[in-house]
């Protein structure tokens, strides 16, 4: 039992690494000689851009930040209620309302990855003197920790509604 509940704290604690390192670090769209993200844009790793209200399109980026930001402070709520809940809930009780914390994380994550999808191409357009040279970027490894950390609190808001307690 004690194997089981290692695993899904370092479980938890590895969905909220990786939300921090996503939302965090600025990855989300790279190239050879630029990176973006959710908060700058930088070109040749030195002239750095700060995504203000002069963007287009900055309140989509404003939504993303928001619930990328949102995301992880579930996501730490629930590991907060889980280990109270470890020593509050009686035998047989289910981590229910960890679950439900768990899964808004992961509904979080999944809009603000989805926005990030579906708007990206607008951006870039519509803000050519910041990403004159994004073009003929890809997404970089921020994006894919934000759609593989969808999956990893997805996984475990599943786990904790699975879960009973045991002695």
């Amino acid at each position: 039992m004690l194997v089981l509940l290692a695993f899904i704290i370092i479980f938890h604690i590895t969905s909220a690494a990786l939300l921090f390192v996503a939302t965090i670090d600025n990855a989300w769209w790279v190239g050879e000689e630029f990176f973006a993200d959710i908060w700058r844009v930088c070109i040749n790793n030195t002239n750095c851009t700060e995504i203000n209200d002069t963007f287009m399109g900055y309140s989509m980026l404003q939504a993303v930040q928001a619930t990328m930001i949102l995301s992880t402070i579930l996501c730490c709520v629930a590991f907060l209620i889980f280990v109270l809940q470890l020593f509050r809930l009686k035998q047989g009780e289910r981590f229910v309302l960890t679950s439900i914390i768990q899964l808004m994380s992961c509904l979080c994550v999944m809009i603000a990855a989805a926005i990030y999808t579906d708007r990206r191409e607008d951006l870039h357009k519509d803000n050519p003197d910041f990403y004159r040279l994004i073009s003929d970027g890809t997404y970089g490894y921020s994006f894919i920790l934000a759609w593989v950390a969808f999956a990893f609190t997805f996984v475990s808001g599943l786990m904790y509604l699975i879960l009973r307690k045991r002695k």
